[in-house]
């Protein structure tokens, strides 16, 4: 019996390596994930959409669905969230469930699965105390982070730096494939 294919959902958020998330697509494919894309409304106008769909072989997902519409995604067995801006940061940490990209991540979050997220903002919004204070309140949460800008080309026109992510996941995952899924976090009342 073969094993299926293990699913991620790749969230994608408005900031320039949305322009190339393509990239990150075709690695997470070639090392044997299929890659379902949920990508914010503000980044609809940064990512080649028909090239994001033909590569990963799934509908990009960018509006909530309706009340009558079934879940068109699977249960996933981690999810990357590259770039993460400050905005979808700090609605995440406030529970805030008003887009498709919003909702995917609480309801992840709640269900324990494994999410890596990549920051992306630049230097004075990555300043501001707000933004410190969610990524902990993420972090505390189980949510893995590369470092703040670990995307970003080491020269305007290079390449962005998907290893980042693509390491931090195999490490996150091969942890979490030991033993069984993560629980929720239990909150204190």
């Amino acid at each position: 019996m073969t094993k299926a294919t293990p699913v991620l959902l790749l969230v994608v958020c408005a900031a320039p390596p949305a322009a190339k998330v393509t990239e990150l697509a075709e690695r997470l494919r070639h090392d044997g994930w299929d890659v379902h894309p949920v990508v914010t409304e503000a980044a609809v106008a940064w990512v080649d959409l028909p090239a994001l769909q033909r590569t990963t072989g799934h509908a990009v997902r960018s509006e909530p669905r309706g009340p009558q519409e079934p879940k068109s995604l699977p249960r996933p067995d981690a999810i990357i969230v590259a770039p993460a801006t400050f905005n979808t940061i700090n609605q995440w940490a406030a529970g805030i469930n008003n887009t498709a990209a919003l909702g995917t991540l609480n309801e992840a979050l709640g269900a324990g699965t494994p999410i890596i997220v990549s920051p992306y903002a630049k230097a004075a919004l990555a300043a501001h105390p707000a933004f410190h204070r969610n990524l902990e309140l993420l972090a505390n949460a189980g949510v893995h982070f590369t470092a703040t800008e670990a995307l970003r080309p080491d020269t305007p026109d290079g390449p962005f730096h998907w290893d980042s992510v693509l390491d931090l996941l195999h490490r996150t995952t091969l942890h979490d494939r030991r033993g069984p899924r993560a629980t929720p976090p239990r909150w204190r009342q």
